[in-house]
């Protein structure tokens, strides 16, 4: 009789993600990571077609909950709506920091950054519309995603970005 395991899915997810951290990209292998879990690597392939999906799998399911954290916060306050949206892609982009550094990961993952970027630029489009009253709300709810998104990643602070962001909205 086979032997069943309780939330395989959410081990493989976990322990992916405890290996890009600790180990990089290059180091991580299905094999790896079936074998931390105590599983065959067939296992591993009924719920993940490659190593890139199951790196996928995690960042998407995390970024939905970022998503979700943004969206919490009342738009009636802009400053304190924007300073959660910060906040909430600040701490995404710390837990992938690793991933995101990784030299390894750009060179696989280039082309579909173009791609998930737009995407995701979208989505932090759509949390914002709220806030943007001016003509031609669905530009300036894009250029503050994007500018969120990029300035976020480089490292600038709250007030920085801010500082920019009101000059836009009011």
């Amino acid at each position: 009789m086979p032997k069943i395991i309780e939330n395989v899915r959410e081990q493989l997810l976990a322990e992916a993600k405890r290996q890009i951290a600790q180990n990089g990209y290059r180091e991580t292998t299905i094999r790896s990571v079936a074998s931390a879990c105590g599983l065959g690597v067939g296992t591993v392939y009924n719920y993940f077609s490659s190593k890139d999906m199951l790196i996928a799998s995690f960042m998407i399911e995390e970024w939905r909950e970022c998503l979700l954290k943004m969206k919490q916060k009342s738009t009636s306050d802009i400053e304190a709506f924007l300073q959660n949206v910060y906040l909430s892609l600040q701490e995404f982009i710390e837990i992938h920091a690793s991933l995101f550094r990784d030299e390894d990961a750009a060179k696989v993952f280039a082309v579909a950054f173009a791609e998930r970027h737009k995407l995701l630029r979208n989505q932090l489009a759509e949390i914002l519309m709220p806030i943007c009253t001016h003509t031609n709300r669905k530009f300036l709810s894009e250029f503050i995603a994007e500018s969120l998104l990029t300035w976020t990643m480089a490292g600038k602070s709250f007030e920085e970005i801010y500082s920019v962001i009101k000059l836009l909205l009011f």
